[in-house]
C-alpha cells in the first residue's frame, strides 16, 4: 500500500473572527455573540433589581395601565 500525501488547502484563507459586513458566515457568529452579551445583561438586570427587564425600564406598567378612551 502506498501513501499519498495531499495538503488540504482551506477555500479561503479568512479569520472567522474577522468583523465583515453583510450577509456572510461571520455575521452569524457575531450576531449569536452579542445575544449571548444581551440575554446576560437582562439576566443580570433582573437579578439585581429584583425585578424583569420590562418592569425594570417601565414599560411594562405603562403597557398594562394604559386605557383605552371609550367612544
Amino acid at each position: 500500500m502506498t501513501s499519498s500525501s495531499t495538503k488540504v488547502i482551506p477555500a479561503v484563507n479568512a479569520d472567522r473572527n474577522q468583523w465583515r459586513w453583510g450577509f456572510t458566515p461571520q455575521a452569524e457568529i457575531w450576531n449569536g455573540r452579542f445575544a449571548m452579551l444581551g440575554f446576560v445583561a437582562a439576566l443580570l438586570t433582573e437579578y439585581l433589581s429584583g425585578q424583569g427587564v420590562l418592569h425594570f425600564y417601565n414599560i411594562m406598567n405603562t403597557i398594562t395601565n394604559t386605557t383605552i378612551p371609550t367612544p
